[in-house]
């Protein structure tokens, strides 16, 4: 639920940790240990500069940079603006935690993941590209509604995440809450209907589509006439 004011609404951001010894490997199913980690209820969060265009943000909006800026045309928010201050400064903080947290490493467990995922189905998870992604197509994710799904592009140490015309459709009472996409790089959506929290360790850039859920980058965010409704869960 999202309230629109200025004080902080804490949510759970469910993070699947491997618990296993081995690396990520394609043959081997996740284990995992369910952690949660504070954040707040901006929904599109930057670096330094959100610029939307023809959009519209259910949100609010934040840059950590006490010089970044939001700029807006065409493009209403529902929202509070953060520059600078104590809020943005507090979620920006929380999503270097969590990018943190889910940063590759030895120990971890995940399937391998190869291809456009056009007409894949994916029980919940943790799941790897070893670089970049590319992603066409529907991709489901089908699971309860207490199913965590945690995708990790670029585990390599590089990998951005490229789609166009990429569609994912949650099933099986599954919740875009508990989707997450952590990428190593940028993050380029094109006409494409996203469910989920993204993390990028560069710039995000969506245009046309639709996004449920929140995206947060080490840089800048661009969005040209995408439909963003932020996701909010309350302990």
């Amino acid at each position: 639920m999202f309230t629109g004011t200025r004080s902080m609404q804490r949510f759970a951001v469910l993070i699947a940790l491997a618990s296993l010894s081995a690396a990520c490997s394609d043959t081997t199913s996740p284990s995992f240990d369910v952690a949660s980690v504070e954040a707040s209820n901006v929904v599109v969060l930057a670096n330094a500069g959100v610029t939307c265009t023809d959009g519209t943000i259910i949100g609010d909006v934040g840059s950590f940079s006490a010089t970044g800026a939001v700029t807006r045309t065409t493009c209403p928010i529902t929202g509070t603006l953060h520059v600078g201050d104590g809020v943005a400064t507090q979620a920006f903080n929380d999503f270097l935690n969590t990018y943190a947290v889910l940063a590759p490493q030895a120990g971890d467990v995940c399937t391998m993941l190869t291809g456009t995922l056009a007409g894949v189905t994916l029980a919940p998870g943790v799941y790897c590209f070893n670089a970049a992604a590319t992603v066409t197509g529907v991709l489901t994710l089908n699971g309860p509604a207490d199913g965590i799904w945690i995708f990790k592009i670029g585990t390599s140490g590089t990998g951005a995440l490229t789609g166009t015309g990429f569609e994912v459709v949650m099933a099986g009472g599954g919740q875009a809450s508990n989707v997450t996409w952590r990428v190593a790089d940028a993050v380029t959506m094109t006409t494409s209907n996203i469910q989920g929290h993204i993390l990028a360790g560069a710039g995000i850039t969506l245009t046309g589509g639709s996004l449920h859920g929140n995206v947060a980058s080490k840089a800048d965010v661009t969005i040209t006439g995408t439909a963003v409704t932020g996701i909010i869960t309350l302990p």
